[in-house]
């Protein structure tokens, strides 16, 4: 039997599907790709509570409709993407490496030199979907000190598991970590 998580965020209700990690470790997957009511409506209320900031970036990929969204309603012209390859395009691209717990393997992030003259001495706020380990936020952080940016915030519209016990995230809503049993962890 399949099990679910009821999850509000701001007045918008989705089930989330308990997916497996691990034996004794589930997790509500939590997928904003085509829920433009959930994109639109996180992106306003983030926006509500973003620090001042000159430009926003994200990690490739699930948090990518987010930030366009955040740029879209706010009237920012641009927005960073850390991306999980090098592209063609990119001259001289700067890279990190990052474990995510929805990635088995290490993966890589990069930006690229025009993207790094866009953060060089400017206020810049790290956008993603969820933040449950940092990993991914580890990373993204590390491309913005080795570009000149200065971090003003962090901002997600879920903090899963511990990541709410953090105080330099702003987040939406907790996400709980389960049990095999789909019980939360924290219960």
């Amino acid at each position: 039997m399949d099990k679910f998580y009821e999850i509000d965020v701001k007045g918008v209700r989705r089930q989330l599907p308990l997916c497996k990690v691990s034996d004794d470790l589930y997790i509500g997957a939590f997928v904003i790709f085509g829920d433009v009511e959930m994109t639109v409506n996180a992106a306003a209320e983030l926006l509500k509570i973003a620090p001042k900031h000159d430009i926003m970036i994200t990690a490739e990929s699930k948090g990518i409709p987010l930030v366009y969204e955040m740029a879209r309603q706010s009237g920012e012209s641009t927005y960073l993407i850390a991306r999980k390859a090098p592209k063609l395009y990119m001259k001289s691209p700067v890279s990190t490496e990052v474990t995510s717990i929805t990635t088995a393997k290490k993966q890589m992030l990069y930006v690229d030199s025009d993207d790094i003259a866009k953060m060089k001495g400017k206020r810049v706020l790290i956008i993603d979907d969820v933040i449950s380990t940092g990993e991914s936020l580890r990373a993204v952080e590390k491309l913005v000190k080795q570009s000149g940016g200065e971090i003003v915030g962090r901002m997600a519209i879920l903090a899963e598991g511990d990541a709410k016990y953090r105080d330099d995230i702003q987040y939406l809503q907790y996400l709980p970590l389960f049990n095999a049993d789909g019980t939360p962890k924290d219960a």
